[in-house]
């Protein structure tokens, strides 16, 4: 079970992605700390790109490159907002590894095409569902299309990788994560598969690893930090 420490960029500094959490802070000593620990997997998503309202583009290239600066051998995925090639080449050529898109798969699927004629080893399709129900357009819009159908229509596209983000339907509380959402989408997509949103304690990383299809998930790097019960879970970064 692999573990992807996330940071997500909004209006440059790194937030909690969901409910109460450590407050806005430096994503670049966040990257550091993460290095420190050794974890030399990332991810970075822009919140404001997503959302269509502005972007941290350059942020992410200097933690990209704070990144490979410490070593060569580094995994970097990239994701929020991303809708054309030249993004994704963009952000390839400044040294991500993967690319996450989204809501080019449900509006644009000519665009996905073409993206994936281009970088097919580098893109991730990235699923969004808050109960089960396809979000695009930065969780503002609902799809038409069922998790199931989703998931096939990435399997007919040819993408290698799924990330799917569970998004809690309430902020308040404690929320379990959807993992009958995940596992309709691995039944269905049939290529690996990781899981992030509601991913959030140790118990969840185990139950986690029962999930058929399920090979890694994707945990806020805020929250990760300040939890030595999860740091000490670092070392599944690797496996």
């Amino acid at each position: 079970m692999k573990i992807l420490p996330t940071l997500h960029l909004q209006n440059g500094l790194a937030v909690p992605l969901f409910g109460p959490g450590p407050s806005s802070r430096d994503p670049r000593e966040l990257a550091e700390r993460l290095f420190d620990q050794g974890c030399h997997r990332l991810a970075l998503v822009d919140v404001d790109a997503a959302g269509g309202k502005g972007h941290n583009r350059n942020l992410i290239v200097g933690i990209m490159r704070q990144f490979h600066r410490r070593n060569v051998k580094v995994c970097i995925q990239v994701g929020g907002g991303i809708r054309s090639s030249d993004q994704a080449q963009f952000f390839l050529d400044s040294g991500a590894t993967w690319i996450v898109v989204g809501t080019v798969i449900q509006s644009s699927p000519l665009v996905v095409d073409q993206m994936l004629a281009r970088f097919r080893d580098n893109l991730t399709a990235g699923v969004d569902a808050r109960a089960g129900e396809i979000q695009t357009s930065g969780w503002r819009e609902p799809a038409p299309l069922k998790a199931a159908s989703t998931a096939q229509r990435i399997r007919d596209h040819g993408f290698k990788r799924i990330l799917f983000t569970d998004i809690p339907a309430s902020a308040d509380g404690e929320v379990e994560p959807d993992f009958g959402t995940a596992q309709i989408i691995s039944r269905n997509a049939h290529i690996p598969l990781f899981m992030g949103g509601t991913i959030r304690w140790r118990k969840h990383l185990k139950a986690a690893a029962e999930v058929p299809g399920l090979q890694g998930v994707a945990m806020d790097a805020c929250q990760l930090l300040e939890d030595p019960d999860l740091l000490g879970a670092l070392d599944l970064a690797h496996t």
